[in-house]
């Protein structure tokens, strides 16, 4: 019975688990689950910002360029998430090396769409994606 019980993960009925181990235990994803959500996270960014592209050249295109090329930057800067983890991806990304590069990131989400919507300020908001991209890719 213990083979079985190892072989499924259980416990005994006397072991006490915190709540923390219970939730970690109910949250793991295997590695094929994570690398599936991976490749369906980062190629839906893509799309999205090669869609926010094309919706640039339509009238009053700059709002949805805005939000369809931020929400693709956003999937795809998520979509490693899946591969390390949370919290491994937020200590990765604030580490010394990378503070400013992600700080710029960040920065320039928030300001895209604060360039389209509040300030409707089309040229600035096209920069702040030009920004995002470079921020991005250093």
């Amino acid at each position: 019975m213990d083979k079985l019980r190892s072989m499924m993960g259980g416990r005994e009925d006397n072991e006490e688990t915190g709540l923390t181990a219970q939730v970690l235990d109910a949250s793991t994803l295997s590695y094929g689950t994570r690398l599936k959500w991976f490749v369906i996270c980062f190629v839906s960014g893509i799309l999205c910002s090669i869609l926010g592209t094309a919706l640039l050249f339509l009238p009053n295109g700059t709002k949805l360029f805005a939000v369809f090329y931020t929400l693709g930057n956003l999937a795809a800067l998520s979509s490693t998430c899946f591969l390390m983890g949370p919290v491994k991806q937020l200590k990765r990304m604030f580490e010394p090396t990378r503070l400013i590069a992600t700080c710029v990131v960040l920065l320039c989400l928030v300001l895209t769409l604060c360039a389209v919507f509040w300030w409707q300020k089309k040229g600035l908001a096209i920069i702040f994606c030009i920004l995002q991209f470079l921020a991005m890719t250093w």
